[in-house]
């Protein structure tokens, strides 16, 4: 197995560390250093997932292809393309790492659900709707919806949770014009993601894009169509009526929870049968959905 790279340092470039990735600017360009870093439960915990940073950003750059005709913010992936100072060691940033455009970002997190499971299932209970979209009556837990929902929430400051908000707010917040054109762009997204994924055998239960502006143009930014940004379930082990079996970090959930962690201290380490059990998962997405198997040096 590789080694777990969980931050990197790039001489004296100016650094912003999110969650999972380090973000490097470059000037007129950022470069995005997905790390393996791994968040559960609104803590970054203390052990990484091997490959996971390439994982991510190799899925990002095979959507971003995919869908060419959107436009998006990525120039390269490739090192070599990459103006770093001299003396940087660039082998750590092989496979996790992606020159972009600077943006303006749309403060929108433009989610998207073709199914009723997570916050959305917790609200229909309560309310019979998501994001004051009102549902039919005698909905299941994980069943499909008539059709995919545009269902947007804040992009909330690091440390901040996401809040589901309605459209009106959207639109409050940046404009009807632009809220409009970020629900089409995203549901055409979605609903080409998920019919392409659906022949790979996996359901995109729900994910969510980001959007940023560029000379007034709107771009596609972030990742796309990943195991941290979406629900992938395994299309042969579909049942409706209660939780499903998910390619992301559900093996890391599950034992946290069982290990008596009360969620407010910091967690604890991962034994080493969960990291492996997540990476392969991990791995097993992208191979599934491009078609190719994961090899790194």
């Amino acid at each position: 197995m590789t080694s777990v790279v969980t931050q990197t340092t790039l001489a004296d470039l100016p650094v912003r560390r999110g969650k999972v990735r380090d973000i490097y600017d470059l000037g007129d360009t950022l470069l995005l250093v997905s790390t393996d870093r791994l968040s559960a439960f609104d803590w970054v915990l203390p052990t990484g997932i091997p490959d996971k940073g390439r994982v991510l950003t190799q899925l990002s750059r095979f959507w971003f292809e995919k869908f060419k005709d959107v436009p998006n913010h990525m120039i390269s992936c490739d090192v070599d393309d990459f103006d770093l100072p001299p003396g940087v060691d660039r082998e750590p940033l092989e496979g996790r790492s992606m020159l972009v455009r600077k943006t303006r970002v749309v403060p929108i997190e433009c989610v998207v659900r073709g199914y009723l499971s997570g916050s959305g299932w917790s609200e229909y209970q309560r309310t019979g709707t998501v994001c004051g979209i009102e549902l039919p009556t005698g909905l299941s837990e994980s069943d499909k919806l008539p059709g995919p929902i545009f269902t947007p929430a804040t992009k909330a400051e690091q440390g901040l949770h996401d809040e589901n908000i309605s459209y009106d707010e959207t639109c409050a917040r940046v404009g009807s014009e632009l809220a409009k054109l970020l629900s089409q762009r995203s549901l055409e997204l979605y609903s080409g993601g998920a019919g392409y994924a659906a022949t790979r055998g996996i359901i995109i239960a729900d994910t969510k894009f980001e959007f940023g502006l560029l000379d007034d143009e709107l771009i596609l930014i972030d990742e796309v169509l990943t195991p941290d940004s979406s629900r992938f379930w395994p299309a042969d082990r579909y049942q409706p009526g209660k939780g499903q079996s998910s390619f992301d970090k559900q093996f890391v959930r599950d034992w946290l929870i069982q290990s008596g962690w009360d969620k407010n201290s910091p967690p604890p380490e991962l034994p080493a049968e969960v990291v492996a059990n997540t990476r392969a998962k991990y791995i097993e997405a992208f191979e599934k959905i491009t078609g190719t198997a994961f090899r790194w040096k």
